[in-house]
């Protein structure tokens, strides 16, 4: 709201200004009609271009504005000074050519300004000493994706589902430890990279995804080496969560208190719960590791070991849940076969030893 009342009080100051323009048409003040004219076009159109920028640029980043705003500043000044040093030795040329000169300085050491801190922005607090602003976050946090989480694919899945409304971000070190694996000799390897590569593209063209590649290129990552620490380091100086399948790197972010999603965790969590004493169908596919087991795998890829159940091996059964156990790889259910689905199998096997000739 205050957004919008700032942007009609523009509104009204531009038309106010294009109307004193327009009343400059009289012959008190000899200014010739067409120009007030083409001043009040110049005017309106100015202001519309600046409102229609204001308006398709959506995500503005404050260090990228502060960059081009300082650089301005410091330009400024440093083409007037630079211009009140060259003065005394361009007093033999006319006046207008030293005022082309000064305009030409001034553009110069905007440019060199501006440019220069558009490309250290990331180092820019540096310029104004022991001022830094902390960042407020509003809404999510955003979450770095590492090597793994990449190639695994199930963040695009889980992206597609919509339930994932902040920013992903893939640091820049990232992207080539990605291309590395798919320039690899090793076939699993190359085929691993490729995959998370099509991955990114998946995501990237995805219209529900925000996802911004990151240069990486901050202080606090100019001493570290290894991609698992300059993920971790990137992600605390962002505020950000880890986002991977890698134990090692989880263990490693929480001793330097980064929030790690694990996307293994988050999928043993959405499988269904399973109390004692329901019932189950499951088919068995294979025998277990104890005598008499039976082995068959829910919708959702959970391990059913079933008591007594090798004999219904390819046959789907129901069963009664006895326990359950919840373990890093996942969870895995215990149960046994209803009495009166076994004894139906005994009766049927006693018929048919019945029926064969003796």
């Amino acid at each position: 709201m205050l957004l919008w009342s700032l942007r009609g009080l523009f509104a009204c100051v531009l038309i106010g200004i294009a109307t004193v323009l327009l009343g400059t048409m009289n012959a008190d003040t000899g200014v010739h009609p067409a120009g007030a004219i083409t001043a009040f076009i110049a005017v309106t159109l100015l202001g519309v271009a600046a409102v229609a920028v204001d308006l398709g640029i959506k995500n503005k980043d404050i260090t990228t504005i502060s960059a081009i705003y300082f650089g301005l500043l410091l330009g400024l000044l440093l083409g007037t000074l630079f211009f009140q040093a060259l003065e005394p030795l361009l007093s033999n040329i006319e006046p207008k050519v030293t005022q082309l000169l000064r305009i030409l300085v001034t553009l110069i050491a905007c440019y060199v300004s501006v440019s220069t801190l558009l490309q250290t922005k990331d180092e820019f607090r540096f310029i104004i000493p022991y001022v830094e602003f902390s960042k407020q976050i509003k809404g999510g946090r955003p979450l770095v994706l590492d090597t793994s989480v990449i190639i695994d694919g199930r963040i695009a899945d889980i992206c597609d589902t919509r339930i994932i409304d902040t920013k992903l971000v893939v640091p820049r070190f990232v992207l080539q430890e990605l291309q590395g694996i798919a320039d690899s000799s090793d076939k699993l390897k190359r085929n691993r990279g490729r995959r998370g590569l099509d991955m990114l593209k998946r995501m990237q063209n995805n219209p529900k995804v925000d996802l911004e590649m990151h240069a990486g290129n901050l202080p606090e990552l100019r001493e570290i080496q290894k991609v698992d620490e300059r993920l971790v380091a990137l992600a605390k100086a962002l505020g950000a969560r880890v986002v991977t399948n890698d134990f090692n790197l989880n263990k490693i972010a929480q001793l330097q208190g980064v929030e790690v999603i694990n996307l293994n965790e988050l999928a043993n969590a959405l499988k269904s719960v399973a109390l004692p004493g329901e019932s189950l169908h499951v088919r068995l596919v294979k025998q277990g590791d104890q005598l008499g087991q039976g082995v068959g795998y829910l919708d959702d890829g959970t391990m059913v070991v079933v008591e007594q159940g090798r004999s219904h091996i390819g046959h789907e059964v129901t069963i009664t849940v006895t326990s359950v156990l919840q373990t890093p790889a996942g969870r895995m259910v215990f149960g046994r076969i209803d009495p009166t689905v076994r004894r139906a199998v005994v009766t049927e096997a006693e018929k048919q030893q019945a029926e064969s000739p003796t």
